[in-house]
């Protein structure tokens, strides 16, 4: 199926018709009055006419060849977001206690009850229960588990009865840890991971290129811009549900893209240098016991110790060499860290780490280090402390994951990941309306004609290429598959001039 065939009617005058985002002529019946869209600030009307046909082309190649990919992420996605209720459901035996007591248990007895019932595990940490009527996890590594995996026994905080076990990833119960993995990668591991990276690459292009072509178009009423036309039949119809969704979904689509990036092997360790360049590294909290914070803290939180908060407060006593887990909460929660725990237990020359693990909007993250031999504090984090950007990537991240609003946040990208695919369905849809019916053979709609960049002003096309070069350089995939676009379309139109001089018997 070529792509390039049509020198006729529908590609004359191709930069000065009303073409629409999938790369199309508009229906032969127009709309009554057309009006112009004005033009954005510093951009003469010349200026968008030449490059509307370049965008037009790459919207259009972009759409058919990455759509798919576009859509598999977006389902699974979608299973992602209705993961988080679903393993409440599944696993309730697990995660919640038959009666909420009049106390709980101490959290060593609680730990005592998961090595009783798991002895081949050593414990790792433990994450005492966040609500009433929740149960304590006690983290273990465990033989057998694969890297990542970690063995997460449930105990009762009332009554150290053991609720069950599982094996976890992170805090990933097993549905929702098969459902991140196949949205990640398709379960097909490494290889898998290249589409979603592939994916994450091209969103972001497709979302802005499609605004500015929707933008652009004439339009009879400016309220088109956002709302679908009722009255419009056929391709038309379909073109307006495609645009006026798109423009809803653009600023999701572009931070769902920015934030998957960061998850990326290729592209995820050049935006990592990039935020560590621009001082926004995320800093970690010092565990090295014997040592200053100042040479164990990581990030830019090197050199940052433990004094906010703690100056002057009277702590429990700790016995010498002999700071157990109750203990050392207490001394975490004195230092003001006391939501949503997540306790990390000593390993050889390290301290406790208490970390704050709410999420939700107010987030507490904030984070403290305790010795286990005197129980003073070795250094102290405060989410408020962290660099901006680093707020902004924790934010964002949380976001992508469905966790800062909670249910609303998992509403929100579920609603989002069906309407992309609904206006991936609508793209196909116009490109098949398009397709020419008078031809006998199978074909589709055509894309908008080759050799629009050579319409670009100089001044325009130089900065364009070298922007490109650079995005490609940093989004490696994205560089990648648009040289392919590029050397596929080149074999393609020396195939089609081929054909085209043998027709004339040249």
């Amino acid at each position: 199926m070529s792509f390039d065939q049509a020198r006729g009617a529908r590609a004359a005058g191709a930069g000065q018709l009303d073409t629409t985002p999938d790369g199309s002529a508009p229906d032969a019946t127009p709309d009554a009055a057309p009006e112009t869209a004005p033009a954005s600030p510093g951009r003469g009307p010349g200026t968008w006419a030449a490059l509307r046909p370049l965008l037009l082309r790459l919207h259009f190649y972009a759409g058919v060849l990455i759509a798919p990919l576009l859509f598999l992420a977006a389902a699974t996605g979608l299973l992602y977001a209705g993961s988080w209720q679903a393993e409440k459901i599944l696993y309730s035996d697990q995660l919640t206690v038959d009666g909420v007591g009049d106390s709980t248990l101490t959290l060593g007895s609680q730990v005592a009850a998961a090595k009783r019932a798991a002895p081949q595990g050593t414990v790792t940490a433990v994450w005492p229960a966040p609500e009433a009527d929740a149960t304590t996890r006690v983290i273990m590594e465990s033989p057998g588990l694969a890297e990542g995996e970690t063995l997460t026994v449930f105990v009762d905080p009332y009554t150290a009865e053991v609720r069950g076990k599982l094996t976890t990833v992170g805090d990933a119960l097993p549905l929702r840890a098969w459902l991140s993995e196949f949205h990640a990668s398709l379960q097909l591991g490494e290889f898998g991971r290249n589409y979603s990276e592939l994916a994450a690459s091209w969103l972001w292009v497709v979302a802005l290129g499609g605004l500015a072509l929707w933008i652009g178009r004439r339009r009879t009423r400016k309220a088109l811009l956002v709302l679908p036309d009722r009255a419009a039949t056929g391709r038309r119809r379909t073109l307006s549900w495609h645009g006026s969704v798109g423009v809803w979904l653009a600023v999701g689509l572009v931070g769902l893209s920015a934030t998957g990036l960061t998850w990326s092997k290729h592209a995820g360790e050049n935006v990592g240098e990039l935020k560590d360049s621009l001082g926004g590294a995320t800093p970690a909290v010092s565990a090295t016991v014997g040592g200053s914070a100042a040479g164990a803290a990581g990030g830019d939180h090197a050199g940052h110790v433990m004094t906010e908060g703690m100056e002057g407060m009277e702590m429990p006593p700790a016995p010498v060499d002999n700071v157990d887990i109750d203990q050392a909460v207490v001394l975490a929660e004195s230092a003001g860290v006391t939501e949503y725990l997540r306790i990390t237990l000593p390993a050889k020359g390290k301290g406790y780490v208490i970390k704050e693990q709410d999420k939700q909007v107010p987030v507490h993250l904030d984070a403290v280090s305790i010795d286990p031999a005197d129980g003073r504090a070795i250094d102290e984090l405060r989410f408020a402390d962290y660099p901006l950007l680093a707020q902004l990537t924790r934010f964002g991240i949380d976001l992508h994951m469905g966790l800062t609003f909670g249910l609303v946040n998992q509403l929100a990208l579920a609603l989002l990941a069906v309407l992309l695919m609904c206006t991936i369905v609508w793209g196909y849809r116009m490109w098949w309306l398009r397709r020419p019916t008078k031809e006998r053979r199978l074909s589709a709609g055509r894309p908008q004609p080759r050799g629009a960049w050579r319409k670009l002003p100089v001044a325009l096309l130089l900065p364009l290429a070298a922007a490109t070069a650079v995005v490609g350089w940093f989004l490696p995939l994205l560089g990648i598959s648009l040289v392919a676009f590029l050397a596929v379309d080149v074999l393609l139109g020396f195939a089609a001039t081929r054909r085209s001089r043998k027709a004339e018997g040249v």
